[in-house]
């Protein structure tokens, strides 16, 4: 049986105005890099992943300027309207047999840990899986209006994160055959939508997505305390 190979994919074409910062958040720095060097770092430095596709807005300004974009490991391509356009760009030019690791470009405290826990998962079940820790609060589902309707119950109930691990084939056809794209949130959605199956690993909460300003010192609080060099932690 031929080895499985693995790619990651990094839709980060995006704007994120929600932070309210006049440049897009992954270029926003913490703690002397960019939010989305610190996403990327992880996986240029495993040695089971070959190569790391960023898709970037076709008016991007700021990715070539990084460092980190010289890396042999990384390719460009141009993103989308959408993430899901983003993501299919960059899907389009790995190998159909590829498993691709897809990952948000603004999730800066992945950790290498979870990362192997999710490739040792694919490599022994050749099924697809996703990264998730488990709800703790008190879930409340509202009206439009904000008033609520009832009490979510919370057993069996995930926040859902990334990196997010599929065949490359597999993710491609499932983009495809869904005619209402937008309705596709995550790739795990995208095999849902389509009866495919997928695996929940769960991960570690403090994985978190820099989405409101207040995001960004919690990041810098996660980041600073992660002093284990990425290398020895493989």
């Amino acid at each position: 049986m031929s080895e499985i190979s693995f790619s990651v994919v990094i839709p980060a074409a995006g704007i994120g105005k929600r932070v309210g910062t006049e440049i897009p958040k992954q270029y926003l720095n913490i703690l002397n890099k960019t939010i989305i060097e610190h996403s990327i770092t992880p996986f240029l430095a495993h040695p089971e992943i070959k190569k790391v596709v960023v898709s970037i807005a076709e008016n991007d300004q700021w990715f070539s300027q990084l460092t980190i974009a010289q890396h042999p490991k990384l390719v460009v391509v141009e993103g989308g309207k959408e993430r899901v356009d983003s993501v299919f760009n960059a899907l389009s030019i790995l190998p159909v047999d590829e498993y691709v690791l897809v990952h948000d470009a603004a999730r800066p405290c992945i950790q290498l840990s979870d990362i192997n826990k999710l490739i040792a998962y694919v490599k022994k079940a050749k099924c697809g899986a996703m990264l998730a820790y488990r709800v703790r609060d008190t879930m409340k589902r509202s009206d439009q209006s904000n008033h609520i309707l009832q009490t979510v119950e919370r057993h069996n109930l995930w926040h859902a994160l990334t990196p997010q691990l599929f065949k490359n084939q597999q993710l491609l056809d499932a983009i495809v055959k869904i005619e209402d794209q937008h309705l596709i949130t995550d790739e795990a959605s995208a095999i849902e939508m389509v009866g495919g199956d997928v695996t929940i690993i769960e991960g570690r909460s403090d994985n978190l997505k820099v989405t409101q300003a207040e995001d960004l010192l919690l990041a810098e609080f996660y980041l600073s305390k992660f002093n284990i060099p990425v290398k020895e932690t493989i």
